[in-house]
């Protein structure tokens, strides 16, 4: 008997983009920068939702790190509803210390103290998103939401992530697909 192999395909530096028909709330019209995709699971942080009710400059400070000077703005994302009161940062792999997770070429995460020291110093990376929490999934999970339609995907770039206008930093990623926003269905189903 013949067994049908196949390759794992991992996402890792790739944007997750939810289709129209998500009925997770905490997904709709969501852009998820995969860090980590194994067969063991996937690990991801929402790059277009951002948190309000804390600034960069309060979080440093409960920190116990000084407040910059900086007119440098950083906002704080709500990277997904799990572990919510960790933090991460996502950022250009021009900045690099010993816990830093290089997931490409262009991108790198960090989630140390050190690292917002360096930003509220000057000192970090030339790019960065700050987020507090991360969206994951178990072994197999995301292949199954993928397969029912639940996600498109799209090789991740430095304007999409850490670009100004995260608005609309949905439509801007399906269009990098080839796709028109306004013409993808809510319909679940397959072709």
């Amino acid at each position: 008997m013949e067994t049908k192999s196949t390759e794992f395909e991992s996402l890792a530096g790739h944007l997750l983009i939810a289709m129209p028909q998500m009925s997770d709330h905490r997904f709709v019209r969501t852009v998820i920068y995969m860090v980590a995709h194994t067969e063991d699971g996937a690990m991801g942080l929402v790059v277009n939702r951002l948190l309000e009710a804390i600034t960069f400059p309060d979080l440093i400070e409960q920190l116990g790190v000084a407040v910059p000077d900086t007119t440098r703005e950083i906002r704080i994302h709500f990277g997904g509803p799990v572990e919510t009161g960790r933090g991460f940062v996502l950022h250009s792999s021009d900045y690099w210390q010993d816990a830093t997770l290089q997931v490409d070429d262009q991108f790198s995460l960090t989630a140390t103290v050190d690292v917002l020291r360096d930003i509220a110093d000057g000192e970090g990376p030339r790019c960065c998103l700050l987020a507090l929490g991360y969206a994951g999934w178990g072994p197999g999970q995301l292949e199954t939401e993928i397969q029912n339609n639940g996600w498109l995907h799209v090789k991740a770039d430095e304007s999409l992530v850490f670009g100004p206008d995260l608005e609309n930093r949905w439509e801007h990623a399906v269009t990098k697909i080839g796709f028109d926003p306004s013409k993808l269905s809510g319909d679940v189903g397959h072709a």
